[in-house]
Formats: structure tokens, C-alpha cells, sequence
């Protein structure tokens, strides 16, 4: 395997293979603002003699209702990072889905504002920056809107806004509202012209619309708001709360300095979550060093695969060569003493195999009865390859140690022999429909309960009846004529047809045990890591490895399971009853990484031709080695960072990867890394806040984007396509 080539110093998003639609949209602002409105009617009548009458209609005084103070919380529809929610989020941008699409334009920030500005914002604070909620666990103050506007909910200036603006009923409405100190204000801030780039409206819906010309109409249903914030969590960890704030009423302080007092913002919703320390190594950072020798250059295909990495000399001799050559496969050098006693050096692996395993000679023998047997001399340099006879020495030791399976395989075959010798004594039975009962139930119980049964019972009163006189006469019962007593071969009549079957039936309990722990053996599942990996320096930390399943390995560690308790030639074909189990897998990968512990719910998966395979068996060793075994080759894996739907920041090294804007891909990722060189501290206000300079002064992120797009300016559906934070994922392929 190789790690596919790709620019760039983290991993591309892949193309999934189920495409679902997503579109973005600047914003959606209302026919008619939330507020209050009059409608007045006149009529002018003019008379025939040139003088005009003015009729004035009563004025028709009408509101529109919208929320204002509070939003309820049935009308969010998601938000990220969750309520408490704990990880890493230092690269992510907050955000808020409202089901209301229109909510964030529904009415006006200020006069002199376009309609395009939202009243609302999406402000993050951290520990020890709100006076009122030190630890950022969400604390509110709350009170009625009269008590706000009149300054009676505490310190902070409260937002101005037109006594006729506001609904007789709105004064006793409760709302919860927050103190930010005026130096925090003035540095968190968005100003008028980003607030228009941190919201948008989305849309999900079925995958029908791929081409820029070609698509349908919005679906209703299916749009939602969304406000995101222009703030990052702190690097550091910790308490983070987030506030949707209202601004309406404080637009002019969002271009000027904050008053001395602070602001006292109403917080329409709010939600708390713990950020971890950000160790600077993310989910692309470790999958790209897994495929990669210095962040850019693919990792070579032998470094992928499971074999211990040696230095070859420029010129090596045969003797080496071959040595080379079994290593290359897998194997490794082992010390070995000979049961003559005396110190050699051995070839040894274990069923995973860096290359295709080399085919085996037929052997004499249908199975193997003993490890010497599996034994391969190599006679020209005089060493031995033990790979085969240490899994046949495995198969029998955890046979041995394990109890359930060695009493089931030891009644398996009592049950078994005692049925094919029956036959074998009555050979008129078979080719017949023979049941397991008839072939284990004792002869005289089964002849008896015939015999209660046969002709409605008469046959057993008639033989009551007669046996009192003959039994007096001495009279004893002939043997019965024309019937073969000549007994069969046992082992010949394995291999008759239905006879199997029939043998498997006369302990099935038994027959199942052995069969389901034959499959875990083929599945690898009882061996320890030292049997799939004979040198920890195959398998350093940091590193994924692919390899081949060697089936005879797997055949010989069955044979070495069976052939404990072997007493006779019939036990050992019997044994070949037990070999009917499942599949033996084809492949494997092996990581040893941070991934298995950080990242457990990582999505891995194998292909074979472009269609997913489903892995046999999936299996965690001690805390950081995961194993995958694969009922077939596959030519393509993936490693994908977890789910979390879609939401903004940068990737690990503070890039993110530019999405086509324009033409018949609309969001399909362009395959270019900004900012060249990485880093996105560039676009942050200055301050160590982490605020991103969205569309400021000095470097604003806005105008970069435009920039590399090759355009004049971006519109917020645009910026938003940009920075989302899809899960990422890296791809290895099959050469």
C-alpha cells in the first residue's frame, strides 16, 4: 500500500461516495422588519365645482411579532461545540442553527445600516473575562425589559431603543442579560461590516443539485439560520461560554469605544463547553504522518508494509540474498535449538505476511499431526523455516489451555465414532434417512420402543403372550435370515454421501462449540500480538502496516487445535468434520498510533474495487495497536476523522482548503492550501485574543480570500464555504 500522493501539509478531504446537497445563501431578509406599523387611508373627493374633499379613514395600527428578547429554545435547531460538550476546539468556530431562517435580518441593527446587517451576534468568552460569570459556566442576569432599559439589572449601559418601538406587552417580558467590561467589548466586537459575513442561511436537502446552472428552488423546509462566531477558544482549555447577543440598540458602539461602564447586552441564548489543551497535533497531523515521511513526501510501499526494516548490503551474496528475501516477506531471524541439542539460526513469522505467501508442495497427508511435520529445511544453507510449526504449536497449546473446547472436541468425537460404527455394523442403514437418534440411542431401548409402536401395540401384547410358553419349551428365537451382518469399513464410509451430515447432527451442541472456536482460531482471535508480530520494530510507534494472510499458517494452527486427544486414524478423520468453519481473512492492517486512544470513533474503511469491505474482525491490543482483518485483498483504505456536521475553523496547521466559488463545482475542494505559508495567525486582531480579523483594518481574512480566488470580493455564502472544518481524511491505495 502507498499513501496517495497529495500536495499540501495536511490531509485532503476525499470525495465521499454518498454526496448529499448543502448550499449556502447571503441572507434572507424579510418583506417587512419585525416592529411596529400604522397603515393610514385617504380618499380624496373631488367635487364637480373643482373642490376637493379629504376624507382620513382610521388609522390601522398593526405589529409584527418576531423574537426580540429571547429566543425559545425549540427554535434552535443545533449548536457547536454542544451543551457541556468536551474536546479539542481551539481550531473551530462557534456557531448557532435557528430554525427561523429570517431571524438574524428580521429587523433592523440601526438607522444607516443595510438591510443585510444582522441585529444579532455570536459572542465567545472565556474563564475570568465576565464579571457576573467568572467561570464561563453560563450565569445570567435576569429581569424584566423594563427593568433593563431602566438601568435596574446592574452595571453596564443598556441599549437604547425607541419607546415606540416597543409593544405595551414587552415591558414585563423577562429577559436574561450579561455585563461585558468595555475593554472586552471593544476588542471581541464584530464590526457592521463582518456582521454580514458571520451569518448565512443553509440549506439541506437531497443530492439533486450538482451543477451551478441547474439548480431548484429553495426548500423551505429544509433552510435555517445560522450565526457564527469570530472568536477561537483558547489554546490553553478551558471554561468557554457562548453568548447570542442582541446589538440592537448599540450599533454605534461597535465603531466607537465602549462606554467607561461597559455594555449590559441581552443574551437571546447561551451555552457553556470545556475546550482541552491544544497539543498542537490534530487528527490530520497524525494521519499524515502515518503516510508520510516529512509531511509532504508519500511514505515508499515497502515502509508500509509488515516486515522488519533492515539495510542491505550493495552487494549480497546468495546466502544473504535468501535471507534478505524471507525477511522482505516478513520473517525474522530467530535463535533455534534442535532436538539433537545442538544451536542454530531459524526463519521465523507469523500469518501475516508482507508479501503474498509462496505456495506449498501437496503434501502426503490431508493435515498435519505434529509440528516436525511443518517444519520447512532449507537443505542448501542448513537452516529451517518454524512458521509453520509454531502455528501448529500454537493451535495446540490454546487447545489445550482451554477447557470448554477441549471437552466439547473430546465429545464430539466419543459421539462421533460411536454413531459411524453403528453404521459400520449395519450397512443397510446407509444411503437411508438414518436419524442422530438412531445412530447414539442404545439398540435394545430403540428395538423396545419399536416394538410398543408397531401395529397399535398388538405386536408387543402377542410377543408378551407367546414368550411365558416358549421360554418353558427352551425355545429360543432364530437368528433372522437374508440379512448382511458383514460390518464396513468406519472410515471408509466418511466419505459416503449424507453421512457427514448425519455424524455432525449426533452432537450438534458439542459440534457447534468446536466449530465456533475453530472460527475465532481462523479469525486470529485467540493469538497474541507476539504471534502476528514476532518484533516490536515492525510495528514502532506512529506507524500503520498492511499485510497478506497466510491461509496455511491458519491451516496449520487448526490441525494443531485438532489434534489434541487423538487417539486413532478415526479420530483424525473425524477431525476433518470440524474443518468446515468460516472464512480465513485475506488481509490486514495494523496501526499502532495516538488514533486508537484519541480518536476512538475514527471511521475506517477498506475498499476492494471501489465497494466497501467489511472487515471480519476489528480488535484493540493493549492501549495503541488496532487490527483489521478483511475477508478479501482491498485496494484502497481510509482513515476518516469522526462525524460532527458541518461547522467552521482551520485545520490542524491553520490552513484550510479553498472550495470552488463559481462555475459547474460549486464547493468542491480546489486543492489548494491557504494561506501559503500556513498559519492563520496573520488574520487575527491584534490583542491575543484569538478575534478573527474578518473584514478590518491591516490584514483582513475577507480580502485574502477574494484575493485567491482571483476575485474583487466574496459574499458571506462564499465565506462561509470557505471555512468549513469538514472531517478530514487520508487515503492509502493499493499500487
Amino acid at each position: 500500500m502507498t499513501a496517495s500522493p497529495e500536495s499540501g501539509p495536511r490531509p485532503r478531504t476525499s470525495k465521499p461516495l454518498a454526496q448529499h446537497r448543502t448550499r449556502f445563501f447571503d441572507h434572507r431578509i424579510p418583506s417587512l422588519h419585525a416592529g411596529r406599523y400604522r397603515i393610514d387611508n385617504r380618499q380624496i373627493l373631488k367635487d364637480v365645482d373643482g373642490a376637493d374633499r379629504v376624507i382620513d379613514a382610521t388609522p390601522q395600527p398593526f405589529d409584527v411579532v418576531q423574537p426580540r428578547f429571547g429566543i425559545d429554545p425549540i427554535g434552535i435547531n443545533a449548536r457547536f461545540p454542544v451543551q457541556d460538550a468536551i474536546g479539542t476546539y481551539s481550531r473551530t468556530l462557534p456557531h448557532i442553527n435557528l430554525d427561523a431562517p429570517a431571524l438574524p435580518w428580521s429587523r433592523p441593527l440601526g438607522s444607516g445600516h443595510g438591510a443585510a446587517i444582522p441585529w444579532m451576534a455570536l459572542l465567545l468568552f472565556r474563564e475570568d473575562e465576565l464579571p457576573e460569570d467568572p467561570d464561563a459556566v453560563g450565569t445570567v442576569t435576569a429581569g424584566t425589559v423594563r427593568e433593563l432599559l431602566t438601568g435596574g439589572l446592574g452595571p453596564g449601559k443598556a441599549p437604547v431603543l425607541p419607546g415606540e418601538s416597543l409593544r405595551p406587552e414587552e415591558y414585563d417580558e423577562v429577559c436574561a442579560t450579561v455585563l461585558v467590561p468595555a475593554a472586552l467589548f471593544d476588542a471581541v466586537k464584530p464590526l457592521p461590516g463582518e456582521m454580514g459575513y458571520l451569518a448565512h442561511v443553509r440549506e439541506g436537502g437531497r443530492p439533486d443539485a450538482t451543477r451551478a446552472g441547474d439548480e431548484p428552488e429553495p426548500d423551505e423546509k429544509e433552510l435555517n439560520g445560522v450565526v457564527v462566531a469570530n472568536r477561537f477558544p483558547a489554546a490553553s482549555g478551558g471554561r468557554h461560554v457562548v453568548h447570542l447577543v442582541s446589538l440592537e440598540g448599540f450599533d454605534r458602539y461597535l465603531t466607537a469605544s465602549a462606554p467607561a461602564e461597559g455594555v449590559r447586552l441581552v443574551s437571546l441564548t447561551c451555552w457553556a463547553f470545556t475546550s482541552e489543551p491544544d497539543s498542537g497535533i490534530g487528527f490530520g497531523d497524525v494521519c499524515q504522518n502515518l503516510a508520510t515521511v516529512d509531511g509532504t513526501t508519500p511514505r515508499p510501499e515497502e515502509e508500509l508494509r509488515l516486515r522488519l526494516p533492515v539495510s542491505a548490503p550493495a552487494h549480497p551474496t546468495a546466502p544473504q540474498r535468501e535471507a534478505l528475501d524471507r525477511m522482505a516477506g516478513g520473517a525474522v531471524a530467530l535463535p533455534q535449538r534442535l532436538e539433537t541439542g545442538e544451536r542454530t539460526v531459524a526463519f521465523h513469522r507469523g500469518p501475516l505476511t508482507a508479501r503474498p505467501a509462496q505456495d506449498l508442495p501437496d503434501p502426503a497427508a490431508t493435515r498435519l499431526d505434529s509440528p516436525g511435520e511443518a517444519l520447512v529445511y532449507l537443505e542448501k544453507y542448513g537452516v529451517f523455516d518454524t512458521s509453520y510449526a509454531a502455528a501448529f504449536t500454537a493451535g495446540r497449546t490454546l487447545a489445550l489451555a482451554d477447557a470448554a473446547f477441549r471437552t466439547a472436541l473430546m465429545e464430539f468425537r466419543a459421539t462421533a465414532r460411536g454413531a459411524v460404527r453403528r453404521l459400520a455394523s449395519h450397512p443397510q442403514l446407509v444411503g437411508r434417512a438414518v436419524s442422530a437418534r438412531q445412530l447414539t440411542a442404545p439398540l435394545a431401548f430403540e428395538s423396545f420402543d419399536r416394538m410398543l409402536t408397531d401395529e397399535g401395540g398388538t405386536r408387543f401384547t402377542r410377543a408378551v403372550d407367546r414368550a411365558g410358553p416358549q421360554l418353558r419349551a427352551g425355545r429360543r428365537r432364530d437368528a433372522a435370515t437374508g440379512v448382511s451382518r458383514t460390518p464396513a469399513d468406519p472410515r471408509a464410509l466418511l466419505s459416503r454421501p449424507g453421512v457427514a451430515d448425519v455424524l455432525t447432527q449426533a452432537a450438534a451442541n458439542e459440534y457447534r462449540t468446536v466449530t465456533g472456536w475453530l472460527d475465532g482460531l481462523r479469525r486470529l482471535e485467540m493469538l497474541g500480538l507476539e504471534h502476528l508480530v514476532p518484533d516490536s520494530r515492525m510495528l514502532p510507534p506512529e506507524t500503520i502496516r498492511f499485510a497478506y494472510i497466510d491461509q496455511e499458517w491458519v491451516r496449520a494452527a487448526v490441525d494443531g487445535a485438532l489434534s489434541i486427544g487423538v487417539g486413532h486414524a478415526l479420530d483424525a478423520d473425524l477431525n476433518n468434520l470440524a474443518t468446515q468453519g468460516g472464512p480465513v481473512p485475506a488481509c490486514a492492517v495494523l496501526l499502532h498510533s495516538a488514533l486508537v486512544t484519541d480518536w476512538p470513533n475514527t471511521v475506517i474503511t477498506g475498499y476492494a474495487g471501489g465497494t466497501p469491505v467489511e472487515p471480519l474482525r476489528s480488535a484493540v491490543y493493549g492501549t495503541g495497536i488496532q487490527l483489521l482483518l478483511y475477508p478479501r485483498v482491498i485496494d484502497r483504505f481510509e482513515l476518516a476523522e469522526p462525524p460532527r456536521g458541518i461547522c467552521f475553523g482551520i485545520g490542524d496547521v491553520g490552513t484550510i482548503e479553498l472550495r470552488e466559488i463559481s462555475g459547474d463545482h460549486i464547493g468542491h475542494p480546489k486543492e489548494e492550501e491557504f494561506p501559503q505559508p500556513a498559519g492563520f495567525g496573520r488574520f487575527l486582531r491584534p490583542g491575543g485574543r484569538d478575534v478573527l480579523n474578518v473584514q478590518g483594518s491591516g490584514d483582513a481574512l475577507v480580502p485574502a480570500l477574494a484575493a485567491a480566488h482571483g476575485v474583487g470580493g466574496i459574499s458571506s455564502a462564499q465565506f462561509a464555504l470557505q471555512m468549513i472544518n469538514a472531517p478530514q481524511v487520508k487515503a492509502f491505495s493499493r499500487p
